[in-house]
């Protein structure tokens, strides 16, 4: 049995290694956004000035686009990257928060009480997710926001498989703040990738070399901070499921 449950933990929890390669390539493919920009700055330009005309609008019609993102499985990071090029990082970060939140609540519901037979069929291409199962029946809050520290599954996958589980719609919640950090991340990201697209579009730019050195630098301490905190989520989780 404990070798069972031994490797149950070891598919769910893959090399700590490849996460920090992952890591680092999205800061390298920072340098890569200026060569994008030289192709595809005006478009992006011309779209982030169409969410900006729209005044008081534009939060709102943001985190409708990411609620229907979120329910139809349209991976959220290069939308959270546009709300931080747009809004910039707090405001971005909250918006991409709010929007995450209000879809994953309406997963949540739809897997439990609408779709159930669907979701549960989809769910045996994740034998890994059994772990998990049995885990957030024990400590549901706890192991829903180890689960979004912690990005071992798919963030729109998760929001659905979790409504087959025994978690409360209250503790599932809460566990939302695990999203926080995530959302910080891409936000900041993003912010810095439109200015460096909007740089090399050709559009003139009053920040100077050393706004744009402190900018990566920041990205690069966020980036390291995010990761500190994924590891120590998935050591909590791997701990808690083995308890």
């Amino acid at each position: 049995m404990g070798h069972r449950i031994n490797a149950m933990i070891a598919s769910v929890f893959p090399n700590a290694r490849l996460s920090w390669a992952k890591m680092a390539l999205s800061v390298v493919a920072l340098g890569m956004l200026v060569i994008i920009g030289r192709e595809f700055g005006d478009y992006l330009l011309r779209f982030l000035l169409w969410i900006d005309t729209l005044g008081v609008w534009a939060p709102v019609t943001f985190v409708l686009v990411y609620v229907a993102a979120t329910l139809t499985f349209v991976p959220g990071s290069l939308l959270t990257m546009t709300a931080g090029a747009l809004f910039g990082l707090v405001e971005g970060a909250f918006y991409t928060f709010v929007g995450a939140t209000i879809g994953s609540a309406l997963a949540f519901v739809i897997a439990r009480y609408l779709a159930r037979d669907a979701i549960q069929r989809r769910l045996v291409r994740y034998p890994k997710f059994a772990a998990i199962d049995q885990a957030v029946g024990l400590e549901g809050f706890k192991i829903v926001l180890l689960l979004r520290l912690s990005p071992v599954f798919p963030f729109n996958f998760l929001n659905y498989a979790l409504g087959l589980t025994t978690v409360t719609f209250r503790a599932y919640m809460l566990g939302a703040i695990g999203m926080l950090p995530a959302s910080v991340v891409y936000a900041y990201y993003g912010m810095l990738a439109g200015d460096v697209i909007t740089l090399a579009g050709g559009v003139p730019s009053n920040s100077g070399v050393s706004y744009y050195v402190t900018m990566i630098l920041g990205l690069v301490a966020t980036v390291l901070v995010t990761m500190v905190i994924i590891q120590a989520a998935r050591r909590a989780l791997r701990n808690t499921m083995t308890s």
